[in-house]
């Protein structure tokens, strides 16, 4: 009796087919392409306000190192210019966090389009902007599970 139990036991186990491999699936989704567009426009407007700043700062302290021809902002003074500047340095950080999905920047975004469509209504600038801030805003309310 022993024999016959060691003999069952002893036979090579024969599989028909093996399971799929495990593999560990990514932890964030996807990049939708509306928040890439988004991403990439508020970081253009972020580069274009940080020049206005640095230029019109070089200009006022460079003495003729830029020339007036490279004044994007020509109404702005010292003050504004350094606005300028922090304004385009924090666009430039949300449009990072956007682009890595970080929930912070989605609110962050969300309000500040919020507040911008609210004040273009009172002051009665309904325009394409409205419409399109309007668009944006449902957009992001829609796409907010894809951020962690």
């Amino acid at each position: 009796m022993a024999g016959a139990s060691s003999t069952a036991t002893d036979a090579p186990v024969t599989f028909d087919q093996l399971p799929p491999a495990w593999e560990p699936s990514s932890a964030r989704p996807r990049l939708p392409i509306g928040v890439a567009v988004i991403s990439i426009l508020i970081a253009i407007v972020a580069v274009v306000m940080i020049l206005g700043g640095a230029l019109y700062l070089l200009d006022q302290f460079g003495s003729n190192v830029v020339p007036s021809a490279f004044d994007l902002f020509p109404s702005v003074d010292l003050l504004g210019s350094a606005i300028l500047l922090v304004l385009g340095i924090a666009l430039l950080a949300i449009a990072t966090a956007l682009w890595r999905q970080e929930t912070w920047a989605l609110w962050t975004t969300l309000v500040i389009v919020f507040a911008t469509t609210t004040y273009l209504f009172f002051t009665g600038s309904i325009t394409v902007l409205f419409v399109l801030l309007i668009v944006m805003f449902v957009y992001l309310l829609a796409a907010r599970r894809y951020f962690y």
